[in-house]
């Protein structure tokens, strides 16, 4: 998995300096509310127009059935990823693709954080 913030160094990111950047043991408590505020902001992508109203309705019906994974313990919130933001957009990804990248328009990783 690739790092958010890695994209400029040219060797690999070293796996101690990952561990201790990481949130993600943290940050799972928030994946109900970091899910469901995603959940809300697709829609409002769909509603306003700033993205195709099919694909916010694929995101949406998707962001649930992580949820519902989530909250009967199906899903393993753990491994590489860097915080529950990242987590969700790659569970998103590997069930709809690259439409999932669309969730974050007009959002930024602060305003996840201030949901959250």
């Amino acid at each position: 998995m690739e790092n958010l913030w890695g994209g400029r160094f040219k060797k690999e990111i070293n796996k101690d300096m990952q561990e201790f950047t990481s949130s993600i043991s943290f940050d799972k408590k928030l994946a109900v509310y970091d899910i469901t505020g995603s959940v809300a902001h697709a829609k409002m992508l769909g509603k306003c127009n700033i993205i195709p109203l099919k694909e916010s309705q694929k995101i949406v019906i998707a962001l649930e059935a992580i949820l519902k994974d989530v909250q009967k313990n199906r899903l393993s919130i753990s491994g590489e990823a860097e915080d529950i933001h990242s987590w969700v957009e790659n569970e998103l990804k590997e069930k709809i693709g690259d439409i999932a990248g669309k969730l974050h328009t007009a959002r930024s990783r602060n305003d996840q954080v201030a949901l959250d």
